[in-house]
Order: structure tokens, then sequence, then C-alpha cells
């Protein structure tokens, strides 16, 4: 493993956590590989959350999510970014309102991505799906 391929990663990381707050879709479709290893727990209760594989399916989560959920109340801290060669692995803590409900939802996460030639291959994310379940039940 090479400090360059380590800088490379977390240059990805950076461009794909401010092409996401910025939420620019076009950006990030071009940051996703063509396919993408791409896990979230099946939440059949829960609109954005569902199989992906493609770049702009990927990008579009993001889209949806800002559909269903209010923006004004969504959180995201990050405590902590950890790289090793082309993979990556973020902790922290989000929270949201879902639009239909008015219920908040909120828990920890960890995102594991995957870099390969600048584009992400791989998108893991673990959350707390429980409370982001019964924030979408009326």
């Amino acid at each position: 493993m090479t400090h360059t391929t380590v800088d490379a990663t977390r240059a990805t990381v950076q461009s794909f956590l401010a092409l996401r707050l910025a939420g620019d879709t076009e950006q990030l479709t071009a940051l996703f590989a063509d396919e993408v290893d791409w896990l979230l727990a099946e939440n059949p209760a829960v609109p954005w959350i569902r199989l992906r594989s493609t770049a702009a399916e990927c990008a579009a989560q993001f889209t949806e999510l800002t559909e269903h959920t209010v923006p004004e109340d969504a959180r995201a801290s990050i405590d902590t970014i950890l790289v090793d060669g082309t993979d990556a692995v973020l902790t922290g803590h989000l929270s949201g309102t879902v639009r239909a409900t008015g219920k908040s939802f909120e828990g920890p996460f960890a995102l594991r991505l995957t870099v390969e030639d600048g584009r992400i291959t791989r998108h893991h994310l673990y959350e707390n799906s429980l409370s982001i379940a019964e924030a979408c039940t009326p």
C-alpha cells in the first residue's frame, strides 16, 4: 500500500462528501463506478432504501432521500474517517424527519467505501434501520 493510494482514496471520499452535501447528483453519478457493490439493509417501509447497482441509481438515492425527508432537519456528523489503501470507513451519527409522517429518526452509522481508479466501487451503509422504518410508518 502506498501513500499515493491512501491519498487518492481520501481525496475521492472528500469529493463524495462535498458533492453529497451540495446535492450534486450529476457529479455524484460521475464519481460512482458504472457498477457498484451497494449494500443497505432492505427496509420495505422506507421509499429511498432499495437495491441499487448502477452509478445513476446510486447517485439518485440522495435525491430520493431529499424528496422523502425534510431537508432543514437533516443532520449528519462524521466522527472518524479511516483509510486503508482503496478502502475507507466513515463513522458518525445521522438524523432527520420523514416528510410524510413528521416523525424523526436518528442513530449511528458506518459507511464503507472502496475507491478504484478514482471512482466508488463499493458503498456499504450500516445505520439504525429500525428508527428509520418507525419514522416512515404512519
